[in-house]
């Protein structure tokens, strides 16, 4: 069986829904965030994303969750926590993300 054929120029394409939590604000920070390490606990990632309320980091980690672009570990230990990671699809988006991130800093050095 052929995997399914996508637009992205179709109103009803469901890698839109992908491609709007990939480039939305939130959804390019956390996956910067996870890029630059192996794992990190959700108040890692609040402290790295400067301005990010928890809930919107909740709702930005269950979406990127839902998207298969990061994985949730849960360790059961004395005190227990959760690890988020990037997915090997999420490894590829968010080093196609950090691309266009430095290349619009290259090229607008007035950002800095």
């Amino acid at each position: 069986m052929s995997a399914p054929e996508y637009d992205v120029f179709a109103t009803q394409c469901p890698s839109r829904e992908t491609l709007e939590l990939v480039t939305s604000r939130w959804g390019t920070l956390t996956l910067a965030a996870l890029n630059d390490v192996e794992s990190a606990r959700f108040g890692e990632l609040r402290r790295r994303i400067d301005g990010i309320s928890d809930k919107m980091l909740s709702q930005t980690l269950k979406q990127l969750l839902a998207g298969g672009l990061v994985s949730r570990t849960e360790h059961d230990t004395l005190a227990q926590h959760v690890d988020y990671a990037l997915t090997d699809a999420g490894r590829t988006v968010a080093r196609s993300v950090m691309a266009l991130v430095q290349s619009v800093y290259r090229v607008q050095p007035t950002l800095r």
